[in-house]
């Protein structure tokens, strides 16, 4: 603020110093200054509207504080501007860029589709190639954000041949595969200083049976007559719950499933994937796998959305503890490979599991 906001200002009775021959300042000239320089109100003249002098009096009153100037060298007051109204609510907006994500999702559909009914080999040498990606992203960000250091050679090695002995061997051959490569895990650590030897391994023996064991069922679906369809209905089942639950939770979505964990999702949105995933199991059994009953669909979509948003919500537990958004960035509006088959890994053994139960292995 200026000096001059201080004060009262000049015209108001403003006492300064006196000019050259002025006259001294005294009661009497103070009395005749303030009449000659104090301004008189200008009160506008109202329209008779009847009533006695008194009450023309108080009209006039009023009406010299509601918007006229009140004294002759006052600038009369603005109005006051009506306040704005408040901006609409925004709308909600997915967190992701959905054009990446749908055209990504689409590129690796069009992977998995050609090379299932293809060839099946090539389709496990697909999954082979995805569990090793996961592994080095998995063991990456341990290694980054926690300072765990997993050995990756051994890892990749034996999840790739994880893999294979299960499509080749069955379950037999994916557990001795994977307790070849968990004790690979072991012994290459050893090679290196044995501080935080213990902290090292258990990480590398999670990381053997989070990725690739549990991968490792679908190649056992694929072994099936109709193996090619179950990896379908499997693939289909998952995607179906996880858009469900999208859809429905981003659209109706009012009461957090576990906030503590991730706080997007919803317990809408698991009535959405629960609800989507039984309509889509109850189809895919009728109609594509041999000897399939939609009663036994509707069991097996429930199944895949309670498994599917378990899954979810187990790395989303991992990245919590790990502090990142992503496993990766090599899925532009996915992330990484890891945040594609986190629904996809627990799901993989529950479907298995049921399907060898309702129509057997063959």
């Amino acid at each position: 603020m200026n000096d001059s906001s201080w004060g009262a200002p000049q015209g108001a009775g403003y006492r300064g110093a006196p000019e050259m021959g002025a006259a001294p300042a005294g009661p009497a000239h103070d009395v005749h200054g303030a009449q000659q320089t104090r301004p008189m109100p200008i009160v506008p003249d109202l329209p008779d509207e009847g009533g006695d002098a008194d009450d023309r009096a108080d009209r006039n009153r009023d009406a010299s504080h509601t918007g006229g100037p009140l004294f002759r060298d006052e600038k009369p007051q603005e109005p006051m501007s009506t306040p704005s109204p408040p901006p609409p609510p925004e709308k909600k907006r997915a967190g992701r860029d959905l054009r990446s994500a749908i055209g990504v999702g689409v590129g690796l559909g069009a992977v998995v589709i050609g090379s299932l009914f293809v060839v099946k080999a090539v389709f496990v040498g697909v999954i082979a190639l995805a569990v090793v990606v996961g592994l080095w992203e998995l063991t990456s960000r341990l290694k980054e954000r926690k300072g765990i250091d997993v050995p990756l050679a051994p890892l990749a090695a034996g999840g790739a041949a994880m893999v294979g002995a299960g499509y080749v061997w069955d379950a037999e051959g994916a557990w001795i595969a994977m307790a070849l490569t968990a004790l690979a895990v072991l012994v290459q650590r050893m090679t290196r200083p044995p501080a935080d030897y213990l902290r090292d391994v258990t990480a590398g023996v999670f990381a053997v049976f989070y990725v690739p064991f549990l991968a490792t069922f679908v190649a056992m679906m694929l072994t099936a007559d109709d193996g090619a369809w179950r990896v379908l209905t499997f693939l289909l089942l998952t995607v179906v719950s996880d858009t469900g639950a999208y859809a429905v939770g981003w659209r109706f979505g009012r009461h957090k499933l576990a906030p503590r964990i991730s706080p997007g999702k919803t317990r809408e949105g698991l009535f959405g994937a629960v609800a989507f995933a039984m309509v889509a199991g109850a189809l895919c059994m009728q109609f594509l796998i041999d000897d399939g009953s939609w009663w036994q669909g509707l069991l097996l979509g429930l199944a895949v959305a309670v498994s599917a948003t378990l899954g979810d919500l187990g790395e989303s537990m991992i990245k919590r503890d790990l502090g990142i958004k992503d496993m990766g960035t090599l899925l532009p509006g996915h992330g990484g490979i890891m945040d594609r088959l986190d629904s996809l890994l627990p799901t993989a053994p529950v479907v298995w599991l049921l399907l060898a139960v309702f129509v057997g292995t063959g």
